[in-house]
């Protein structure tokens, strides 16, 4: 399995090193005059409507000179490089509530929406709250904390940016392609540990018949044999607090020794690169070949101004094949119907409360 993978990976459009990637400027995508008064048309005729939005798909908000430019960026998030950044939305003229409603149009294109937590969320709220990630049931994005490097539960991840904090807060990407490459250079037998199963923390969002963590491994090669994909689901503030929980399996020194060179390589500024994020930027990420992270933030005093991204979680109906396994965290594995945080108590809901018009 290690050699197939390695293959690949070394043949992989998403084995790059971060400062190599700095220096390219392909991955960022100006929406040009033309797509923006397409879209930002819909978004005004939806706000007008009423329509419901949580039952956006592609057919029913049409962008015919926007659409196929987004399947050209979905293809190379899928299967190139892992991400692209979309610039130029104008959150400030158009106000955040249609600048959302155009996000959602938009990420109606690239997937079906996904959702985010416990409460049912298909539009997400990145932004300080106030919290600690020290309480086992807080997860990172609602603080002003350091995330890490790590995957969100869901093929793609899409962040709209409103405001950006008064300093900090920068976007990082590392391709977890190429940490596979050098562990495996490095120490072949922690390569080979990663792809044993670990419980990660569901951090209190349980279904009823679900265990408190659910178990996959960092790694995974499918589907079997040299067709096989490798992909990544990985945060390891969860997989430790996971150990809490009685019935999780035991991390063993060799995984705890993989982890810590998986997160050491992360961290390693000739692997990763920073990114700053300006309001009106959509940045695009494949979870299954990239890790992201944000730095830690300093914010504004004035609620107003603080630093506030928009997020949806998006299942593409192109996504590549997933292990059986990933159906634990992702609640199937069927491509454009798969991953988010499923509770059958919750409603689903777009909540555009408190974003001015």
């Amino acid at each position: 399995m290690n050699d197939a993978a390695l293959a690949v990976a070394q043949a992989s459009g998403a084995d790059w090193h971060g400062p190599d990637m700095a220096a390219r400027s392909d991955w960022v995508e100006h929406l040009s005059a033309g797509e923006l008064d397409e879209l930002g048309q819909l978004a005004a005729r939806l706000c007008d409507s009423g329509a419901d939005l949580t039952e956006l798909h592609a057919a029913d908000v049409p962008l015919p000179l926007l659409a196929p430019r987004l399947q050209t960026v979905l293809a190379e998030v899928l299967d190139g490089r892992g991400f692209a950044l979309l610039r130029g939305l104008p959150v400030r003229e158009w106000g955040r509530r249609r600048a959302a409603v155009a996000f959602m149009a938009l990420g109606a294109h690239l997937g079906a929406a996904r959702p985010q937590n416990a409460q049912g969320h298909l539009l997400g709220h990145v932004r300080d709250m106030g919290l600690s990630s020290t309480d086992p049931n807080v997860r990172i994005y609602q603080t002003h904390e350091r995330q890490t490097f790590h995957t969100d539960s869901c093929d793609i991840v899409a962040l709209l940016c409103l405001h950006t904090a008064r300093s900090g807060g920068r976007s990082a990407l590392v391709s977890s392609t190429t940490l596979f490459k050098e562990i495996h250079r490095r120490r072949p037998d922690l390569a080979a540990a990663l792809f044993e199963p670990v419980a990660t923390d569901r951090r209190g969002e349980v279904g009823p018949g679900q265990a408190p963590f659910f178990t996959i491994p960092v790694l995974t090669w499918w589907p079997p044999g040299p067709q096989g994909q490798l992909s990544a689901i990985y945060q390891r503030q969860y997989i430790d607090s996971a150990q809490r929980h009685p019935g999780a399996p035991r991390l063993s020194a060799l995984q705890v020794e993989a982890l810590d060179l998986f997160d050491a390589l992360s961290n390693d500024s000739a692997l990763h690169f920073l990114m700053d994020l300006a309001p009106g930027d959509i940045q695009l990420v494949h979870n299954h070949t990239l890790l992201h992270d944000r730095t830690a933030f300093e914010d504004w005093e004035e609620p107003s101004q603080r630093r506030h991204l928009l997020r949806l979680w998006l299942a593409p109906a192109t996504a590549r094949a997933l292990a059986p396994v990933f159906a634990q965290r992702y609640g199937s594995t069927l491509p454009g119907a798969r991953g988010g945080v499923h509770l059958p108590m919750a409603r689903l809901h777009v909540p555009l409360e408190g974003l001015q018009a």
